[in-house]
């Protein structure tokens, strides 16, 4: 492929299956955003409790880590397009029950955590079936797509759910977004098979080194849920003893343990410190999302000339850079331009975990590990909301946002010496002799 034709676009236009999964993710996030926006609204209406909204974020964003080690050993023992259209169909039905039924606050919790485990089932599937949909040189372009993509809807889906609230109730944006999750599934079905075995140029060792769990052979396969539980573990196993995947998953969740709380100081130091409306407010929120956007571009244009590796050590040092100059600005068009570069940094990350991951995982381990890394950083991202908080409360927005800064910097620092050393004394895989 040409340098003139090396973008986002190109690659959609020339690869119709890889398009099929692009358009069918970015339905069910446009949807799933959509939908979470009427769950918000109805919640608090409602119920008119801040201890119910906050057990629905709980419901939705905490609880599915909790079955991240199995979440991902489903899309690992069974057909990957077979895993997403059934949890897209399931996602269909619980969404469906909550719009008709509109439940009590007790019921409602436990559908939106049925279904936000249902979703966790489907992600590592998803990522997981990148590598067999397009050239290893394609990976951080393929990457990038889906990023902008699916945080394109972050940006958007606001609007649209204002916008479809102007002529339909909660009832029916819950509706709206049941029918994304069977557009979706419908276009997975067009699909090839995903498969564990499929990809053959899956990262596995050529010299000794970390233990690599190998995957049930055919015959555990056939005992179906009996042998679940060990694939898990086996998953879990191979996070622990692959040093790359440990460093950088520990990397990770230490970067998104000081700067998670990002997302609650920035409201304080909008309108407490820096004395700005709510609408200034809201620009200093979108500027993360504007950023995020700009870096996924970029990133699919500059393609394989940009190392995983080097995506996430700058992603680490980037996005933390970008919030201790937020906790240092005395205005509020500075905030907004520091937490674009803050999304700049998350841009690089995103993509850099997702293709170190798909290039270095046997393909038959994929799905566990990315549910276990992503896993593991939802769990950091909760610690992250708890003691920031209490930073907060004691202290202020701006000092949060310079602890957030440093402490990621730091994280950051020590990646950048002990990522390296675990890359080279690492054993080769078959994608690095290309």
């Amino acid at each position: 492929m040409s340098r003139r034709d090396s973008g986002l676009v190109a690659l959609l236009r020339g690869n119709a299956s890889f398009r099929l999964l692009w358009t069918a993710r970015l339905l069910s996030f446009s949807g799933d955003s959509v939908g979470l926006i009427a769950l918000l609204l109805f919640t608090a209406g409602r119920f008119r409790s801040g201890l119910a909204v906050a057990g629905l974020m709980v419901a939705g964003d905490f609880v599915p880590g909790l079955i991240s080690p199995i979440a991902g050993a489903i899309s690992d023992r069974w057909d990957r397009r077979t895993v997403m259209v059934s949890c897209e169909v399931v996602q269909c039905a619980l969404v469906t029950v909550i719009a008709l039924t509109l439940p009590s606050l007790p019921l409602l919790l436990l559908l939106v955590a049925v279904q936000s485990c249902v979703a966790a089932v489907f992600q590592p599937a998803s990522r997981a079936g990148v590598p067999s949909l397009v050239t290893d040189a394609e990976l951080e372009r393929a990457n990038a797509a889906l990023g902008f993509g699916t945080n394109g809807m972050d940006a958007v889906a606001p609007l649209v759910g204002a916008a479809l609230l102007a002529v339909l109730s909660v009832r029916g944006l819950l509706l709206v977004d049941a029918g994304t999750f069977l557009a979706s599934a419908a276009l997975l079905l067009g699909l090839p098979r995903l498969t564990s075995h499929q990809r053959t140029d899956a990262a596995v060792p050529i010299s000794p080194g970390p233990i690599i769990i190998a995957p049930p052979p055919p015959t555990a396969r056939a005992a179906g849920w009996r042998t679940l539980a060990a694939d898990a573990a086996g998953g879990l196993r191979y996070l622990w003893h692959d040093r790359v995947i440990r460093i950088v998953t520990v990397a990770f969740c230490a970067v998104v343990l000081f700067s998670a709380v990002d997302d609650v100081a920035l409201v304080f130091l909008a309108r407490r410190t820096l004395h700005g409306s709510n609408s200034a407010a809201s620009l200093v929120y979108a500027g993360a999302g504007l950023g995020l956007l700009v870096g996924f571009l970029v990133i699919a244009r500059a393609g394989s000339r940009l190392a995983a590796p080097v995506l996430i050590l700058a992603g680490y040092a980037v996005a933390s850079l970008g919030n201790l100059l937020t906790g240092a600005s005395f205005a509020i068009v500075a905030a907004l331009g520091f937490q674009v570069v803050r999304g700049l940094g998350l841009a690089a990350m995103d993509v850099g975990h997702g293709t170190l991951i798909q290039r270095r995982v046997p393909d038959a381990l994929l799905g566990r590990v990315f549910s276990n890394v992503y896993g593991a950083v939802g769990a950091a991202a909760g610690l992250s909301y708890v003691f920031g908080g209490l930073l907060l409360d004691a202290t202020s927005a701006r000092v949060t946002l310079i602890v957030a800064g440093t402490g990621g910097l730091g994280a950051a620092a020590l990646a950048a010496i002990a990522l390296p050393r675990a890359l080279r004394l690492a054993p080769r895989t078959a994608t690095d002799r290309r």
